[in-house]
């Protein structure tokens, strides 16, 4: 398991002065960073070897919102390792040791050469070992797309989206997502995620948003110009989880 403290940024937090859901899965995709980075196993490793870990899915659960300036630990620790694919867990605590958030990803190692996925060797597998996956309700890794759903603004990709692998941020498009229902008066004080990363977009593509809502939840969809999905994001207000 690995462990970063952090206090909760003025850049992190909304109107209400609480951490958004875009600021929690940064802080968790940073802690995945950074254990990487100490493991001898990150972006320059990755780059040397023309390999990436592409972010397969996402499964997010927010029991409360830090507030501005709390200290806040975030755990993260591989779970599992099959095939190509990889799962690592996030726990974020606060200063008494609560969970105040929650996660668990899948990713796939890809080898950029050959453009397909590929299974990590035995020593990067060893580097990052393995631990029991976090006792939580786990759901399944495919989002259904919203069906007849309200089109959205489209959406052209600028730098500021950009990741070292070249492509759109995986919390950029949780941010899109949310700016979306939000500019169309949906309530985003979300307290469930979920995530499936279809394909990956690029400087100067163009995403047509679609949405949908019922009850308390909402799907929303970023597409290209033929409606096949970059990512598919269903989010869920308390009380709406399964």
């Amino acid at each position: 398991m690995y462990e970063i403290k952090t206090r909760v940024r003025l850049s992190e937090v909304s109107a209400d002065g609480c951490m958004t859901l875009p600021g929690i899965i940064n802080t968790f995709q940073d802690a995945s960073i950074f254990q990487s980075e100490d493991l001898g196993v990150g972006t320059k490793y990755l780059e040397e070897h023309k390999k990436a870990w592409v972010l397969s899915s996402w499964q997010v659960e927010v029991r409360r919102y830090p507030k501005l300036g709390e200290t806040v630990s975030t755990s993260t620790w591989a779970s599992g390792f099959h095939g190509f694919f990889g799962d690592r867990n996030f726990i974020m605590q606060d200063k008494d040791g609560e969970v105040v958030a929650y996660a668990n990803s899948i990713w796939v190692y890809m080898d950029l050469e050959a453009g397909r996925p590929t299974r990590p060797s035995e020593e990067e597998v060893t580097r990052y070992g393995m631990e029991e996956p976090y006792p939580m309700e786990y759901a399944s890794r495919k989002v259904a797309m919203p069906q007849e759903g309200i089109k959205g603004i489209p959406v052209k990709v600028r730098k500021y989206h950009i990741d070292t692998n070249h492509h759109v941020n995986n919390c950029q498009y949780v941010q899109m997502a949310v700016e979306l229902l939000e500019e169309n008066g949906v309530e985003t004080d979300f307290q469930s995620l979920r995530v499936e990363y279809k394909k990956s977009a690029v400087y100067g593509d163009i995403l047509y948003p679609v949405y949908t809502t019922e009850g308390g939840a909402a799907t929303a969809a970023l597409c290209d110009r033929d409606g096949k999905p970059y990512a598919v994001i269903e989010l869920k207000h308390k009380g709406e989880q399964k």
